[in-house]
């Protein structure tokens, strides 16, 4: 369904910190990173899209995180949830919801959310009967 998603940030290597931990808990791979441009982009491991990308806004306008936005990542179990959970806020991150069931989703909606230094709002969530892996 989508090619990428970019997220905007004000302080690029800030942010580039703190979305390389987060990533690497998810077990994303760095597809690029120019520190010129600002940009740098993540994938799966499979290397296809969508990539997510951090960058600087491309019209030299300030950032401003949006309200009712929200991009969220898949785990495959809900450990790797509390681990990007943990590693988010960890690296200045701050928490939007702890890690645990979201019933009103679906029986098994395992998710927590948090902000980014720059208040952009992110989300990791898994879907798994943890009963039946």
């Amino acid at each position: 369904m989508f090619s990428h998603i970019f997220t905007s940030v004000t302080d690029f290597e800030r942010a580039l910190t703190f979305y390389t931990a987060v990533m690497q808990a998810l077990g994303l791979e760095q597809r690029f990173c120019d520190r010129e441009r600002p940009w740098a982009g993540w994938h799966s491991a499979q290397k296809n899209r969508p990539f997510f990308v951090i960058c600087t806004p491309n019209d030299q306008q300030p950032h401003h995180p949006g309200n009712g936005q929200m991009v969220a990542f898949a785990a495959d179990t809900r450990a790797v949830v509390r681990a990007v959970h943990a590693a988010a806020l960890a690296q200045g991150g701050v928490c939007a919801g702890l890690p645990g069931l979201r019933a009103q989703y679906h029986p098994h909606y395992y998710g927590a959310c948090f902000r980014d230094p720059d208040g952009n709002k992110l989300a990791v969530a898994c879907h798994a009967d943890e009963s039946r892996l």
